[in-house]
C-alpha cells in the first residue's frame, strides 16, 4: 500500500509556486487512490493530467499496482480545507451548523479557527408582534459546523 503521508508530500511538492492546492488525497485498503486539488482561479484538466503522470513516475506501480485518479474539488462540494473558503470570500455560501441550522450569507473572512459570513435573518425586536429581517455578521468555528460549501445559483 503506497504511503499516504509521503505521496502527500510529493503533491504538496509539486503544487508548489501554482494557484493549485490540494485538498484530500485518500488511499483506500485496496489500492484505490484518489487526489482532490483546487485553485484560486479553474482547475485544468491537462493539470490534473500532469500531476497524474508525476505521481505514477514517483510512485511506480511496480510491486504493488493501484488504480489513481486525479480530480478537482467538486463545485458544489462542502469546503474542506481553509484555502477554499479564502477562494470563496465574497461568494455566497450556505452553512450547516452541528445544531442543524442552516445559513446563506455571503463569505467575509476566513481565519486561522474560524470564518464570518454576512446573512439576512428574521429576529423580532422586543415588543414588535412581527419579526423583521436584519442583516448580521455571524462567525463561525470551522469545528462548528457540519458543512459550509458555495451556494450555485441559476
Amino acid at each position: 500500500m503506497i504511503d499516504k503521508k509521503a505521496l502527500e508530500q510529493f503533491i504538496e511538492k509539486e503544487l508548489e509556486d501554482t494557484s493549485y492546492f490540494l485538498v484530500e488525497t485518500s488511499v483506500t485498503a485496496d489500492n484505490v487512490i484518489k487526489v482532490e486539488i483546487d485553485s484560486l482561479d479553474s482547475v485544468d484538466i491537462d493539470f490534473c493530467i500532469d500531476l497524474s503522470r508525476k505521481i505514477e513516475a514517483e510512485f511506480p506501480r511496480e510491486p504493488e499496482d493501484y488504480e489513481l485518479e486525479v480530480g478537482s474539488a467538486g463545485f458544489t462540494s462542502p469546503f474542506k480545507v481553509r484555502k477554499q473558503y479564502e477562494k470563496n470570500i465574497g461568494n455566497e455560501v450556505e452553512v450547516m451548523a452541528r445544531d442543524g441550522k442552516k445559513y446563506t450569507g455571503v463569505l467575509q473572512e476566513a481565519g486561522d479557527s474560524d470564518f464570518a459570513i454576512l446573512a439576512t435573518v428574521k429576529e423580532k425586536p422586543a415588543g414588535a408582534k412581527r419579526p423583521v429581517e436584519v442583516t448580521r455578521e455571524m462567525r463561525f468555528t470551522y469545528d462548528a459546523v457540519n458543512s459550509v460549501k458555495y451556494l450555485f445559483k441559476f
